[in-house]
């Protein structure tokens, strides 16, 4: 063990991409959030020291740039050649304002700094695969790993190997939408802000633009090229109350499930699917409705819903495309379509906190509780395609509910006042009935919701506080 350093795995896991989110959690809840940084994938040589392979590959940063806060996981990797006897450097150029910061030792000509962090690889003593660990903020005790996942997106990535190429997904097979789709980017009055952005998708009812919107997004904003959250403008757009659906995707047709008690495999499937996309919507809304209420929320807050909007799309889209090839004569939108998250999300308009507590300390954290059955379900049945887009899921969301941890206990830190303690209130005010088990104490824990968040939890919310909503 690396005493004041905190172990990040084996040193193969950091060959797969050039970068990698690390989300760290101490022992009082406090969060920080690195990006480590691999410069060559090339294997180091047998008769090289294993530790100089961290001081010539792997370098760590802060996730956040020093001058305004913005995301550095999409950040321009530049070398620097060196004038008048200077060393050469290798240098990460912000995509927001090109400040540029040297990666290993967070210099910038603009006078600020960014905070690194070393990185060192061990080989054990006996046999064994090395091993990496990178070194723990200062302030704060007990820091430990919470989330370690490749920037995966193609634009942050450089072209895979040839030879190492996937096939990539083909769109979703789905019912045809009532009206031509229109273009990701519309023509008219096109948005120029994330908040904008966001409202946008929230009013877009076909649900394949709603994720190619998505996409293009969150792409705009973390490679810099959309410049404004937007949160802080008098004229930012107002969200929905309710996102329109197409019509057709709306069906009530009711699901009978008297014939064997349980639902197949393909509405199972359909049913995920259209969590996923009220779960894209909710990504947008937590941003669109409370960014300008809350104008004290820093760039990380938006980074971190649009990342998730951007694995709800996902999501959706891999469910989407084994739906079709499982079950073709019931493709997306062809089984009801609910909308019963949503009615807990207008229950939460009044405030943030609430919409943390319920929505995605609730809600998602019931879904790691149910996540493991679901997987289960479909490995019994040989299913191993759709155990993995499964499990791919699970994992996702498991960094989901850690988001809603951070930010609520972002919140609470800010107010003064005991997260736990707060969050129990929430729930009583704005839940119906107790929060039952069997619960994921593992990934619940792992994602920051201990034991004392929800043991004897109930909620008291009367059933005249039900809002009404336009789909069932």
């Amino acid at each position: 063990m690396e005493e004041g350093f905190i172990h990040l795995g084996p040193y193969s896991r950091t060959l797969t991409h050039t970068r990698f989110s690390i989300t760290l959690r101490s022992e009082l809840g406090e969060y920080h959030s690195l990006i480590l940084f691999r410069l060559s994938s090339a294997n180091h040589n047998e008769s090289e020291n294993i530790n100089d392979v961290a001081y010539k590959q792997l370098y760590a940063m802060e996730a956040a740039c020093p001058h305004l806060g913005a995301d550095m996981s999409h950040a321009d990797i530049e070398e620097y050649c060196g004038d008048d006897g200077e060393e050469p450097s290798t240098v990460i150029v912000c995509p927001w304002h090109r400040y540029d910061f040297d990666l290993a030792t967070g210099k910038s000509d603009t006078g600020l700094r960014a905070c690194v962090y070393e990185v060192r690889v061990r080989q054990p003593e006996t046999a064994g695969e090395a091993e990496v660990w990178v070194e723990a903020p200062q302030g704060g005790t007990g820091w430990h790993l919470v989330d370690l996942r490749p920037v995966s997106e193609d634009f942050a990535d450089p072209p895979p190997n040839p030879a190492d190429e996937v096939t990539p997904l083909a769109p979703p097979r789905v019912i045809e939408p009532s009206a031509p789709l229109e273009p990701v980017v519309p023509e008219v009055d096109p948005p120029t802000t994330l908040v904008e952005w966001a409202v946008l998708i929230l009013n877009t009812p076909h649900p394949t633009l709603k994720v190619e919107r998505t996409r293009h997004a969150v792409k705009l904003f973390q490679t810099g090229e959309l410049k404004s959250i937007g949160h802080k403008l008098k004229n930012a757009p107002k969200p929905p109350d309710l996102p329109p659906r197409d019509e057709a995707y709306i069906n009530h047709m009711s699901y009978s499930q008297k014939a064997s008690g349980r639902k197949s495999k393909g509405a199972t499937l359909h049913a995920l699917a259209n969590i996923e996309q009220w779960a894209i919507d909710l990504s947008w809304d937590i941003i669109a409705r409370y960014g300008p209420t809350n104008q004290d929320l820093p760039h990380a807050f938006f980074s971190d819903w649009a990342r998730i909007a951007l694995d709800e799309s996902k999501h959706f889209t891999l469910l989407t495309k084994r739906l079709a090839e499982i079950s073709p004569g019931t493709p997306y939108g062809s089984l009801a379509v609910r909308a019963g998250i949503w009615e807990s999300a207008q229950a939460t308009f009044h405030s943030l906190l609430s919409r943390l507590a319920i929505i995605h300390l609730v809600h998602e954290a019931r879904g790691l509780d149910v996540n493991p059955a679901t997987v289960e379900k479909f490995r019994r049945t040989g299913d191993t395609d759709s155990v993995a887009i499964l499990e791919i899921i699970h994992m996702d969301e498991v960094t989901h509910v850690t988001a809603g941890h951070r930010w609520f206990s972002w919140i609470c830190k800010n107010k003064g006042i005991d997260p736990v303690q707060t969050f129990r209130e929430e729930v009583r005010r704005g839940w119906r009935g107790d929060i039952r088990g069997p619960f994921n104490e593992k990934d619940r824990a792992k994602a920051g919701m201990t034991k004392e968040f929800y043991a004897d939890l109930k909620g008291e919310m009367g059933d005249a506080s039900k809002v009404a909503i336009g789909y069932e």
